[in-house]
């Protein structure tokens, strides 16, 4: 998906919650081939706008994603999608 998997050490931890998250991003990307907006990840969990963008910029702390402020549809994973739980 790009070239920065690998960059977060496999020993990452992360909630079941944020690993969902993960799980959904990299899903979303791999059907459109592109990232998902914040919106998309809205419509999925069924939560509201500051829900997602808190659960973004925790993501982005922890060396989970990166993403560029301001540009829609940035948001790239930083782990290996081995280490991700099964999307539910």
């Amino acid at each position: 998906m790009n070239q920065l998997f690998g960059m977060a050490s496999a020993a990452s931890t992360f909630t079941e919650k944020q690993g969902q998250y993960l799980a959904f991003i990299y899903a979303y990307g791999r059907i459109f081939r592109r990232p998902p907006a914040e919106a998309d990840v809205q419509r999925h969990f069924q939560v509201t706008p500051p829900t997602v963008h808190q659960m973004v910029l925790t993501l982005e702390r922890a060396g989970l994603i990166t993403r560029k402020p301001g540009v829609a549809r940035s948001i790239e994973l930083l782990i290996d999608p081995e280490h991700l739980p099964l999307l539910r």
